[in-house]
């Protein structure tokens, strides 16, 4: 920082200060809104050159520096700090716990007892799936800083970097993305190595006489990075192709490190994963970048001719492993033990694969090869459509596919199956691979999924899961379930797989029926299903459930302890309904974008989140009182009434204004998808009428940004009002209810109703008109007028205020019985009224944009609605073209003759004087963004 940096450090001191007195109920009026009030005192010393531009600059990375650090402090108290004595002691009681478990009815080294140690380890109970989600919400390096200090004890004499902006440069590309999920799985690995270091030294110990035939699988890596197209445009087949092949290739080049210093009695070993590794590597290097049909024919010579030297299963190799257990040395049998470990249990690639797809892509491939043209959300269609997909399933007859047929398909949905059939052909014979299917709401889309998985005689490889996230699906889940179940064909699929695979979404069912009321929900739906495999005696398949969610409390991400998330995930009065009906489960859960792989994002990180998971998956006392399940009623109407007013205010029509006011424009693009689902035209705005317009994820980040969490606040106060007494009893004595009540108390102390009244008040003509009128600078005036004119064209205010109202009424209740509930701190508060001072800057700044002609389509008057809704990017690109700016190096030309007299000023001073410093300005309103997503600790 320059000289500034103690008076502005100072400055910062007493606008907190100030902050905490004007928030006071005893220091203003009801009508007053304090944080208006703040950002008009900040506007004055501005005004005054009491503070400098370089001042507020300066405060604002005070501010983000001190959210950086609490989100440091939060991820390391998160993971229960990751230090190495405490991951040391927390894996060595988990591995106490499952030896005092074999060992409760058999002594230790006899073949009973070994025998049931191995059931534990050797059966998959958990998985970590990695997502791209678009949370990669800050730069790189600053993730990589953040992890780094999580890392290590945090004292007063930790040192915070200083990055001039903590914001990304630009969206992550794919390739970004999927280098980042590699990083992250790579250490997650090391992680899984570790803990079966430990699994193994103990099985030496209690079982010398059996523990080399070991193989622990208990905990599974996963990854859609790259084969996710829900959504997408931007992931062509052959980039998927291209993913699969370098996650081989880097599973194979891991077990070629792990081999290499392991001496002597495995040199065959060892030349079968070189030559392998090797052509690997030249497949991928021929794996073409496009659909080309001669470099495809080039490449499928190079992928069929030498697949077996690529090595196509695992179990290709064990025959070696068995070979190169009998000749190595001692020293070395525990590092070769888990090479192979971690080589058998993730297959060809590094990590487990995952695809996914819509169920639209379903339904349009089933009109394209089946004929099948009625709509399956029409009930009255229901009985035809089923007979009609047993018929096909019945009559299907396997065709084959080449690399030909795939560059000639059309339809996404049979692309996506033929390609991998083309991997379980040449890549990976054995792994299956996961086929997940967002926004299911009809057990007939099953139906065609394994019709389709059978036609390419691919089905017993294939794990077809629907997603449940929609509050139809949820609501109807079961249904859904059993419209298959009542298939033979897809009971058959179960029994031959062996697996029922079923995700639930956080993210939608979150903020549309309120993230509290989700969850209660899913608890529900799985009960459901735990009876229906029971009802058609599918018992013996074993339950896989995949849990889809954030890091933040919006999207399912519980906010205090990895130990809580996954407890919360995962409630033993669930796990005791599946134990009942003798059902085996396996709890997946998702790590989603830069958010999610901060939990990976140093190797003590990653030691200290798998140590917690497994500590997890072997607690097994499933015996927890919880009061909240005797209370039936209560719960149901708590939960009931939240997804009730949690609908009604997605209704509201202020609730779409109010996520589009701003919009987008609060916060930087965190992937690589659009965070609007339909296409923006240059002039228009993008107005949101539905929150179904917006993604989940900018929808949750836009509400952390005004503010006020209403995803996981509304409709809480309206349900504890309903019983307040019980509502407290839970609350102390439940530990259910008590860690969804954390999501609210989170949300809380970062939502606060004066800093979103205080935005919706910016939004009000009638404040513009006000100030015009005791205004007696004649510029001011009519700078003031021109903004009310625009907003009252807008028409923002009415509604937006109204459904204030109806927040702001659940909140008062809310707080009249919750006492204790956390709020927002003053620095938080500072943030937001600072940004509201910046807007009004850039607002007024650009009443001074001279007048211009229609640019194309681009009137004054939509500039003027741009830039009210701080599209800035897209107005200054604009203005750019209408006012352009003189080539800076002309001047400095020899033209050949004397020189003229150059008009470069013609627009220099308008770009001097507005177009640079409301650019300056929006780059602080999204630095503060940056600053803000810091102190939530995620993203959206």
């Amino acid at each position: 920082m320059n000289n500034n940096s103690a008076s502005s450090s100072e400055i910062l001191d007493q606008l907190v200060a100030l902050t905490s007195q004007l928030m006071s109920k005893h220091n203003h009026e009801p009508t007053e809104n304090p944080v208006l009030t703040l950002s008009q005192k900040i506007k004055q010393q501005l005004k005054s050159g009491q503070i400098s531009f370089d001042n507020l600059q300066e405060i604002i990375q005070h501010l983000r520096d001190s959210a950086f650090l609490s989100h440091a402090i939060h991820l390391r108290k998160y993971v229960n700090n990751p230090d190495k004595e405490i991951i040391e002691s927390r894996i060595e009681a988990t591995i106490q716990n499952i030896v005092q478990q074999a060992t409760t009815s058999c002594k230790s080294n006899t073949k009973e007892s070994f025998e049931t140690f191995r059931s534990l380890v050797e059966v998959s109970q958990f998985a970590a799936v990695f997502t791209a989600h678009p949370t990669f919400s800050i730069a790189n390096t600053v993730y990589t800083a953040l992890a780094d200090i999580a890392s290590h004890p945090i004292d007063e004499d930790t040192r915070v970097p200083f990055f001039s902006t903590h914001r990304r440069a630009e969206a992550p590309t794919l390739k970004e993305e999927l280098d980042l999920a590699i990083h992250a799985i790579e250490r997650a690995r090391n992680a899984l190595d570790m803990f079966n270091r430990y699994l193994f030294e103990t099985a030496q110990k209690y079982w010398p006489d059996y523990w080399t035939s070991l193989t622990p699988c208990s905990i599974l890596l996963s990854s859609w990075v790259g084969y996710d197209t829900d959504g997408r445009t931007d992931i062509g087949w052959w980039d998927s192709l291209n993913i699969r092949l370098k996650m081989k290739e880097l599973q194979l080049q891991r077990l070629h490190h792990q081999l290499e210093p392991i001496e002597n009695g495995i040199d065959e070993l060892k030349q079968r994963v070189s030559l392998a590794l090797k052509t690997v590597k030249k497949q991928r290097e021929q794996c073409p970048t496009n659909d080309n049909p001669d470099q495809f024919s080039d490449f499928a010579r190079e992928l069929i001719e030498n697949r077996q030297d690529a090595l196509l299963s695992s179990d290709d190799l064990i025959p070696l492993f068995d070979q190169a257990l009998t000749q190595v040395s001692e020293n070395y049998k525990i590092d070769l033990l888990i090479a192979r470990a971690g080589f058998i249990s993730h297959g060809m690639s590094l990590c487990h694969t995952h695809v996914r797809l819509n169920s639209v892509q379903i339904h349009n491939m089933a009109r394209q090869r089946l004929g099948i043209t009625s709509n399956p959300d029409n009930r009255s269609h229901t009985r035809t459509l089923f007979n009609t997909i047993n018929t096909a399933l019945e009559n299907v007859t396997p065709i084959p596919v080449d690399f030909g047929s795939l560059i000639t398909e059309k339809a996404s949905a049979s692309t996506l199956m033929m390609l991998l059939t083309q991997i379980i052909k040449h890549v990976d014979t054995k792994t299956p691979i996961r086929f997940l299917i967002a926004e299911t709401e009809n057990g007939y889309t099953l139906l065609v999924a394994l019709w389709l998985a059978r036609l390419f005689g691919i089905e017993k490889q294939i794990e077809i899961s629907p997603l449940f996230e929609t509050d139809n699906a949820l609501q109807h889940g079961a249904n859904i379930i059993e419209q298959a179940l009542r298939s033979p064909h897809w009971r058959d699929y179960l029994r031959h797989t062996g697996k029922l695979c079923l995700q639930f979404g956080y993210s939608d069912s979150g903020r549309f029926i309120g993230q509290i009321s989700a969850t209660y929900q899913i608890e529900k739906l799985r009960q459901k299903i735990a009876a229906l495999l029971n009802k058609y005696e599918l018992t013996e398949v074993n339950l896989i459930l995949f849990d889809t969610h954030g890091e933040s409390m919006g999207r399912g991400g519980h906010p205090f302890s990895m130990e809580d998330r996954l407890k919360y995930l995962s409630p033993k009065k669930t796990e005791l309904v599946f134990e009942k009906h003798g059902i085996c489960t396996r709890q997946e859960t998702s790590f989603q974008g830069g958010d999610g792989y901060l939990l990976f994002g140093s190797q003590a990180m990653a030691n200290a989140t798998i140590s917690i998971i497994a500590k997890h998956i072997y607690n097994f006392d499933l015996d927890e009182e919880d009061p909240i399940y005797e209370e039936s009623d209560f719960s149901a109407d708590f939960f009931s009434t939240i997804s009730s007013e949690m609908k009604e205010l997605v209704k509201d029509k202020g609730y779409g204004t109010l996520l589009s006011v701003f919009g987008p424009a609060l916060i930087d693009r965190t992937g690589s998808r659009p965070a609007v689902r339909q296409s923006d035209t240059s002039s228009s705005v993008t107005t949101i009428k539905h929150p179904r317009q917006l993604r989940a994820i900018p929808n949750n980040a836009i509400l952390q940004q005004l503010g006020w969490c209403a995803n996981t606040l509304q409709g809480l106060g309206t349900a504890a009002s309903a019983n307040p007494e019980t509502f407290q009893e839970m609350l102390q004595h439940s530990p259910r209810f008590k860690r969804s009540l954390d999501f609210a108390r989170h949300a809380l102390k970062h939502s606060n109703s004066t800093v979103l009244r205080a935005i919706i008040y910016m939004l009000d003509p009638g404040i513009w008109l006000d100030r015009a009128n005791s205004e007696d600078d004649p510029n001011l005036r009519e700078s003031y007028l021109s903004l009310a004119k625009g907003l009252r064209r807008m028409d923002l205010w009415t509604s937006t205020q109204a459904t204030f109202q109806r927040v702001q009424a659940d909140n008062i209740t809310l707080l009249s019985i919750w006492e204790e509930a956390p709020s927002m701190d003053a620095k938080e508060i500072l943030l937001h009224a600072i940004r509201l001072t910046i807007i009004e800057e850039i607002w007024m700044l650009s009443t001074q944009i001279p007048y211009f002609s229609p640019y194309h389509d681009f009137s004054r008057e939509a500039l003027e609605t741009k830039i009210l809704s701080l599209e800035i990017p897209t107005a200054l690109n604009v203005l750019l073209h209408v006012f352009p700016q003189a080539e800076e190096h002309v001047s400095d030309l020899y033209f050949y003759e004397p020189k003229a007299p150059r008009n470069e000023g013609a627009y220099a001073m308008d770009d001097r004087q507005i177009f640079k410093p409301i650019r300056r300005n929006f780059d602080l309103i999204r630095e503060i963004s940056v600053a803000l997503i810091h102190r939530l600790h995620a993203f959206g």
